[in-house]
């Protein structure tokens, strides 16, 4: 899922971009094939508690037929331009499916988004949503490089990121700007003094050559996927690279491989307000469930008044830090991201109204990676990482200034926030690799690309884009009218079938399906 690293609009755009026409020669052929790597046998054994770096917590729960999840590292090449040279670990989390032997297809690798998603965390989380696909599939996820245990990238620590996060997103005037455009200088230069040896290292066509690294070590022929958000992206990039791998493959909640960074943030700007514009009708069409207007405009308002009013004067957040702009802005776009959590958006904002911003800071924190012993997973520094070494362009403050009313057009509320994020990449150490990924993929399997109608982060269009940017006869599009990021996890039951169906049984549905 994505998770998107305010106030860097870099970091916020599931559309982080790549690359590098120099690695597509590695096509078909297997990539890795040459690298003793692939040979090499992984240890699997019960798994820790998450890391501080995954986000902490406890240990997976046994899986419903009592058996439990079991983790890995792997090993890869830090430099895949120099395959023999130094390694790196990658954490890996498998559920061995539970069905029959002979009736198993092999394993099913998830990538959950971000980029800067732990999928060595996430993939237990949501294990029961995926319960019927292990019948035929082990279940494996994974942290990707520079992310949790994978060689995870750290930049500040979580003093300096609470300060980070509080400060001043949408500066109003050339000092506010200037504090803005240090404290990301700061931020950079930070990851670049604690990693500096991984940065060069983090970029999409990087991880794709680990997953088929990966589909090699576990013994598979083809690559079966499942990505989701920025997932969808990687799995592109992997079918670009590997098409003649590709086994069944689902991408939801997808990523339009077709923008910049620019195109991306401004398309979110138009996604989450368009899921503010929804949770306000439903919120003024049930005015006793959700007494914070009357009617969806003056929910609206009152919401913009909030920010402005926080601009000049933060109110009491999570005692001793105070819930600023920025933070409540955050918090927001956290709740759009799922109709499930609106409820807790509605209370937020009361609770805001009347001076308490705890709920809406909690809402930020879940945005950030903050636990509640106030400390932060690496998926902010992660995030950042990973964009910016795919991502090209690179934009100053005049470049904001004149973008500003195209973003404000496209969402009064978030517009200034998502156009300054760009500034993330200005002072990035690495040069970003292209503008916008490589995906055509000839010759693969089906791919089914999902789109949900409704979703803020990763808007539907893209995944027309992605569909057609596969090329004709991979990308099979299927569209979910709904609401929130992605279309699976919604529960709905003609998505649902149409996924199973086709990683269980190798139906693909006819291009163009829609369910609602």
């Amino acid at each position: 899922m994505p998770n998107p690293s305010p106030p860097r609009a870099a970091a916020l755009t599931a559309a982080s971009l790549l690359l590098f026409a120099a690695l597509a020669g590695c096509g078909d052929d297997g990539g890795s094939k040459d690298v003793d790597l692939s040979a090499q046998k992984l240890s699997w054994k019960d798994c820790p508690e998450p890391s501080e770096s995954e986000g902490g917590g406890e240990a997976p729960s046994p899986l419903p037929d009592g058996g439990t999840w079991k983790c890995a590292t792997m090993k890869a090449p830090l430099d895949w331009d120099e395959p023999r040279g130094d390694t790196i670990e990658l954490a890996l989390i498998r559920a061995q499916a539970g069905g029959a032997k002979d009736e198993r297809i092999g394993s099913l690798l998830f990538n959950f988004g971000g980029p800067g998603g732990s999928g060595v965390a996430a993939l237990p989380a949501f294990g029961q949503d995926y319960e019927q696909l292990r019948t035929r599939y082990d279940l494996v996820s994974f942290d990707p490089r520079g992310v949790g245990r994978s060689a995870g990238v750290t930049c500040e620590d979580s003093e300096q990121l609470d300060e980070y996060f509080q400060q001043d997103a949408t500066p109003d005037d050339d000092a506010e700007q200037r504090t803005l455009l240090d404290n990301t200088k700061e931020f950079n230069e930070a990851c670049e003094e604690n990693s500096g040896k991984v940065l060069p290292h983090v970029r999409t066509t990087d991880a794709a050559r680990d997953l088929d690294l990966m589909r090699q070590v576990l013994g598979d022929d083809k690559l079966h996927y499942f990505g989701i958000s920025y997932g969808t992206e990687l799995g592109g990039v992997y079918a670009h690279l590997f098409p003649k791998k590709v086994g069944r493959a689902v991408f939801d909640a997808v990523v339009d491989p077709t923008q910049n960074a620019e195109q991306g943030s401004l398309g979110q700007a138009r996604g989450f307000q368009l899921a503010l514009d929804n949770f306000a009708e439903d919120c003024a069409s049930k005015p006793e469930e959700c007494p914070i207007g009357d009617g969806a405009q003056d929910v609206k308002d009152r919401i913009a008044k909030l920010l402005k009013d926080l601009d000049r004067r933060p109110i009491p957040g999570d005692f001793p830090r105070q819930l600023t702009q920025t933070a409540a802005t955050s918090g927001i776009l956290q709740a759009l991201y799922s109709q499930d959590f609106w409820e807790f958006l509605t209370e937020g904002l009361q609770q805001a109204y009347d001076g308490d911003g705890r709920n809406l800071m909690l809402l930020s924190d879940s945005m950030n990676g903050r636990n509640q012993d106030g400390e932060y997973s690496n998926i902010s520094a992660a995030n950042i990482s990973v964009n910016c070494a795919d991502d090209k362009p690179r934009y100053t403050s005049a470049d904001v200034r004149a973008k500003l009313p195209a973003f404000r057009e496209a969402s009064p509320l978030f517009g200034d926030y998502l156009a300054w994020g760009m500034v993330g990449c200005t002072d990035w150490a690495v040069a970003g690799a292209a503008d916008h990924p490589d995906v055509s993929a000839p010759g693969s399997a089906p791919i089914l690309v999902v789109g949900n109608t409704g979703d803020p982060a990763t808007p539907y269009e893209g995944a027309r884009k992605m569909a057609q940017a596969l090329g004709r006869g991979v990308g099979v599009e299927l569209t979910y009218k709904g609401q929130g990021h992605g279309a699976y996890d919604s529960g709905n039951k003609c998505v649902r079938a149409a996924v199973n169906g086709y990683l269980l049984n190798g139906k693909v549905p006819s291009n163009g399906t829609v369910c609602s």
